[in-house]
This record gives C-alpha cells, sequence and structure tokens, in this order.
C-alpha cells in the first residue's frame, strides 16, 4: 500500500480533548462502532516519550478478550513538532513495506497529525524483560528477519532521484515555520539517499543556535559527526553496499512478545524463545546491522540508563550467533552457510565499533526534544547522559582517557568489556 492510496482522514487529534477527537478518528474507519450495543473504550499507553498512542476498544458485550483485541484500533498521535525530527511520509512508507512482509500490524487510515493502524495482540516488554534468555533470543531470530527481507532502496525514500543540492537535502524545518539552510558543510556518505548519517546530520542542523555556547557545541557535534563518518562509514557490513533496513528505535517498549497460546507454545521453530514483534517504525531508515544492534543492547539499561543490565561479551556473542542464523536463514546477502562463525565473530566486532554511537544519536536528539517537545520528560539531562556515553566510548577508542590511576573506567565501558 503506497502513501497515495493510505486512506486520509482530513481531522486531527486534538490532546486538549482526547477522547472525543480520537472517537470522531477511530469512527470514520468504523462507523458501525456508533450508536446502541457498543462499549468504546480508549486505554492510554505511556511507555513513549515523544507521541500520543492510545489503544481504542469496542467492548461489545459477549465478545472475548481476544476478539475485542482483534478488532481494536491503536491511534498514534505525533508529538509536538516532531517533523523537525522524523521524516513522516517516509514513516508511513516504512509501515506499509513492513506490512508487506508481515512484520507490521496493517495500516488503516493516516490524519492529520496520526496514524491509525491494527492493534498486536501481546505483551509490551519491560527492559528486565530484555535481558531474559527467552526474549533477547525471540529478537535476535526477530531482528535477523528484518534485516534479511526488507529492501533498504524503496522503503527509504519516495524517489530514487538525487535532490538538486544537498543544500535542499539538509534544510530544516524550525518550529516557527522557517527554515534553515545549513551553515556548515553536511557530510557526504557512501550511500546517497535517507540514513542513519544523514539522519544525523539533519538532527545536528536543527539544533538551537541562538547562544554562544549552542553555535559552539553545534560545531563539536558536526566535528564528532564527520570524524566517526569516516572511522565507521566503511561498507564492510551485511547487507547491500553494508546497509540493511534498520529499527533504529528498538527499545522495550517496541518489543511486542506474543502469548504462547498464540504460537503454540514454539517461536520460528524454536521452543527455547519467544515470538516477538517490533511496533513504532518512525526512525526506521537504512543503517550498517551493528548500529541497529548496537542501539538495541544500549536500550536494555531502559530511559534510567542502568549499564548493570547492558549484555555481557558472552551473551552479546549468543545474541549474535542466534541472529545471524535467523539473517542466513531469510536469505540476508553477505551470509554462506558455511562462512557463519566467522560472520558472527566479524558482526561482533563491529557491534563493539558502534557502540558509542547510540549515545551520540539520542543525545543529539535529545537536545532538540528539550527545545520543542511539551512531554514532562527531563530531555536536557537525559542528552548529557546519552552524550557523555559516547566521550566515554571515545576516551577508551583514542586513548585520551587519563592515565592517572585515579581515573576509573565507566561503569558502561566496564560492563561491555565483562566476559560473563
Amino acid at each position: 500500500m503506497s502513501n497515495e492510496t493510505l486512506r486520509y482522514i482530513p481531522l486531527a487529534y486534538d490532546h486538549a480533548d482526547s477522547q472525543t477527537s480520537a472517537l470522531r478518528l477511530v469512527l470514520t474507519i468504523k462507523p458501525e462502532w456508533e450508536g446502541p450495543g457498543n462499549n468504546i473504550e480508549f486505554v492510554r499507553f505511556t511507555d513513549g516519550i515523544t507521541n500520543t498512542l492510545l489503544k481504542i476498544v469496542n467492548r461489545k458485550p459477549g465478545l472475548t478478550d481476544e476478539q475485542i483485541d482483534n478488532e481494536a484500533v491503536l491511534m498514534r498521535a505525533y508529538g509536538n513538532h516532531t517533523e523537525i525530527l522524523i521524516d513522516r511520509e517516509r514513516e508511513t512508507r516504512s509501515h506499509s513495506l513492513l506490512a508487506q512482509h508481515g512484520l507490521a500490524p496493517p495500516l488503516l487510515a493516516r490524519f492529520k497529525n496520526g496514524l491509525l493502524y491494527c492493534f498486536i495482540r501481546g505483551h509490551v516488554t519491560s527492559p528486565s524483560d530484555l535481558i531474559r534468555p527467552s526474549v533477547w533470543r525471540g529478537v535476535a531470530r526477530r531482528l535477523g528477519q528484518w534485516h534479511a527481507v526488507l529492501p533498504i532502496t524503496s522503503s527509504a525514500d519516495d524517489s530514487q532521484t538525487p535532490s538538486s543540492s544537498a543544500q535542499e537535502d539538509y534544510e530544516i524545518n524550525k518550529p516557527d515555520g522557517t527554515s534553515k539552510a545549513p551553515s556548515i558543510t553536511p557530510i557526504q556518505p557512501r550511500q546517497a539517499g535517507p540514513n542513519l548519517w544523514t539522519v544525523m546530520q539533519k538532527w545536528i542542523l536543527a539544533l538551537p543556535v541562538q547562544t554562544e555556547e549552542q553555535r559552539s557545541r553545534q560545531k563539536l557535534l558536526q566535528t564528532e559527526l564527520e570524524r566517526t563518518l569516516n572511522e565507521l562509514d566503511d561498507g564492510s557490513g551485511i547487507g547491500e553496499n553494508g546497509l540493511i533496513f534498520a529499527h533504529c528505535d528498538l527499545l522495550s517498549a517496541n518489543v511486542i512478545v506474543i502469548p504462547h497460546a498464540e504460537t503454540n507454545g514454539v517461536t520460528n521453530g524454536h521452543s527455547d524463545s519467544q515470538d516477538v514483534h517490533f511496533i513504532d517504525y518512525e526512525y526506521a531508515t537504512p543503517s550498517p546491522a551493528a548500529f541497529d544492534i548496537a542501539n538495541h543492547f544500549a536500550e536494555w539499561g531502559g530511559y534510567d540508563c542502568d549499564y548493570n543490565m547492558l549484555p555481557t561479551r558472552s551473551v552479546r556473542r549468543e545474541f549474535l550467533t542466534e541472529y545471524i542464523k535467523s539473517f542466513a536463514q531469510h536469505g540476508g546477502k553477505g551470509v554462506d552457510a558455511d562462512q557463519q562463525e566467522k560472520v558472527v565473530e566479524k558482526l561482533f566486532q563491529d557491534v563493539d565499533r558502534f557502540r558509542g554511537i547510540p549515545g551520540f544519536y539520542w543525545g543529539v536528539w535529545a537536545l532538540i526534544q528539550a527545545t520543542i517537545s511539551q512531554i514532562d520528560f527531563d530531555y536536557a539531562s537525559y542528552a548529557e547522559v546519552r552524550l557523555g556515553e559516547y566521550w566515554a566510548w571515545r576516551r577508551e577508542q583514542d586513548g585520551s582517557k587519563s592515565t592517572t590511576a585515579d581515573e576509573e573506567k565507566p561503569l558502561r565501558e566496564r560492563r561491555w568489556a565483562q566476559e560473563a
């Protein structure tokens, strides 16, 4: 289903009048829910820190919970000014692509500030769930499938022809409706079109620059992006030219465990893991597989960034072994059956190389959110924590860490280096 064929509802969700506006939207696609005999309820999910997510159900008498859930609708309304961070047209295309491959619930409609789609019955995980072997094995296998079967071209852009200039590619829409052309020279990754690197570039260009301190920070982050690109954008990973179609936001709230009763207790032919699905594809874009995996590992610590929860070397290796088996099983490019062990070792090293990049990615993101979001979350402090992860990694990488005995290796780096 293309964005052109997906139904569009010329209405908006109103945060100040939540139930009334949500009801008006859902009745547009389910007019049979209006009138006597219907009992519509709204369930608000609060795990996200960007959007409003409502589950809308019709508890008609005589229906089982499963029957009710099978007809349920999810409504996701975009957060304030998040179009600065997220290409909503690309998000809709990504969701449609995933649905075509059975990797996302069917889209029902777009509206002015969000999407309506089918509900996936299951249990939303918490960070403590992610460390359970049965869950992380399920995640590894599902992620291997994602990366193997999804193309990185048609999913990423509505056209494969380049823009007329790099300047146009990186123009940023500001909250006041104006656009700001870059005052710094944008990076040029190996792969044209939207991808992890161009996303981070757009975010850096969208940073506030009202004060000298903000301008200095933007310049510093731009220098680090250029440095990181030169080091890591080498095309050596699995996939197409070293890229796969990545989720890029695989935190616990976006991992759904499917009930055992609906899978006969077996997942993808394995009895030692849970069957899982991924939701929320607003950050999905072509990326090195190592970033998507390193980012998921970082999310084991949750929003609290509890680094004691991060996977050790032995757990990461087991995860990657399951991932590569699934990737190969689903026809992923770059993995021969007799070379899987070598590919696992190469990916293990690549994930290690990328371990500081999620902190950079979400740190820049949070600096922007601190200026545009109306959600009650301390984005400014979160930005410092996540960027701190990047700088700690940098000091380990380039040897700039003090050699004095009184500087202890940060907990995150210690945990990452732990064997078991």
